[in-house]
């Protein structure tokens, strides 16, 4: 069994206006890795709402500060990394969005979805990396 890897990466100002150059980025990663559409379904959302809350939470929309975006591919499995230059969070202590005293919440909601869509969520470097493990086989 083959157990190399590819790695890509980009970086992009933290503006919302590059979500579209994430969403290629993505597409790219999927089609080079053969990925089946209900799996790159899931991919797009959950990485886009991690590289969403890594621009409005962690850089606070600051162009100046980037987000990190990486892909590794291996033979089952792709693994998305995407980080940002922000002070952190505390990723141990979430609300769960959908118990009743949080329905109404803004916020939350990203991070319940990351974890539903992806196959492993881990967060790194005190919240400031996120990566997410998507099974392809």
């Amino acid at each position: 069994m083959n157990n190399s890897s590819k790695s890509f990466k980009i970086s992009i100002p933290s503006l919302i206006d590059n979500i579209n150059i994430v969403e290629s980025f993505i597409e790219n990663a999927c089609d080079e890795n053969k990925i089946s559409e209900d799996i790159y379904g899931n991919i797009l959302i959950a990485v886009t709402e991690a590289v969403n809350n890594a621009i409005k939470h962690g850089n606070k929309e600051d162009k100046k500060k980037l987000v990190d975006l990486e892909v590794e591919s291996y033979e089952q499995k792709v693994i998305f990394k995407i980080g940002d230059e922000g002070i952190g969070f505390d990723f141990k202590h979430l609300n769960d969005p959908t118990s009743p005293e949080n329905i109404e919440e803004e916020g939350g909601r990203g991070i319940f979805l990351m974890k539903h869509l992806a196959d492993e969520v881990s967060f790194l470097d005190e919240g400031r990396k996120v990566e997410m493990v998507f099974f392809t086989h």
